[in-house]
């Protein structure tokens, strides 16, 4: 019987196998759908595996992510619908509020976690975006002022330059509260 299984198997195109639905990998540089694990690493949280692929075409390597598919969490829009909490939402907003700064990934990731645990945290699986917001821009505030103005000119959706002007106003008022902003301020001596 296992034979049968085999012989069937080795039949079937690279993206099937006997036991399962199509699994189609797709090569983010060259779209080709046959790849090699390279490496595969559970998190630290231990709640995903972590694979370093290879293209067999291209031959260039690319990063997947296997996750437990859960009861989704959700975020209450300020109209108040209810939405999927979308980690790639969130990172590539942050992504953009950090392009051309000197912000690593790293610590992109680390916010988006970070907003995640939030979520996952509540009881009630949801969370209001506002308070979701408020966490990432905190976070984002603590790594790169600039990047932070970007995060929250489009978050806080600002009616009008005085509202800006006030943000930047607090933003000056804490940098200058901030004793470890005074002394990374300091020239060299």
């Amino acid at each position: 019987m296992l034979s049968a299984v085999l012989n069937a198997e080795s039949l079937l195109p690279n993206c099937y196998n006997a036991f399962s639905f199509p699994s189609i990998m797709k090569c983010p540089f060259c779209g080709h759908a046959n790849d090699k694990v390279v490496d595969s690493r559970e998190s630290k949280e231990a709640d995903s595996i972590r694979r370093r692929r290879e293209c067999l075409k291209c031959e260039k390597r690319f990063t997947t992510y296997e996750r437990i598919d859960e009861i989704p969490y959700m975020v209450v829009k300020k109209d108040g619908r209810r939405e999927k909490f979308d980690r790639q939402k969130v990172l590539n907003g942050l992504l953009r509020a950090c392009e051309k700064r000197p912000v690593p990934i790293s610590k992109l990731e680390q916010i988006v976690n970070e907003a995640e645990a939030f979520i996952i945290e509540s009881p009630e699986r949801e969370r209001k975006t506002s308070e979701v917001g408020e966490l990432i821009m905190n976070r984002l505030r603590r790594y790169d002022k600039v990047a932070y103005v970007r995060f929250a000119s489009v978050y806080l959706d600002f009616k009008d330059v005085q509202e800006f002007m006030t943000e930047l106003k607090d933003l000056l008022k804490t940098k200058e509260s901030d004793p470890q902003a005074k002394a990374a301020a300091k020239p060299l001596q």
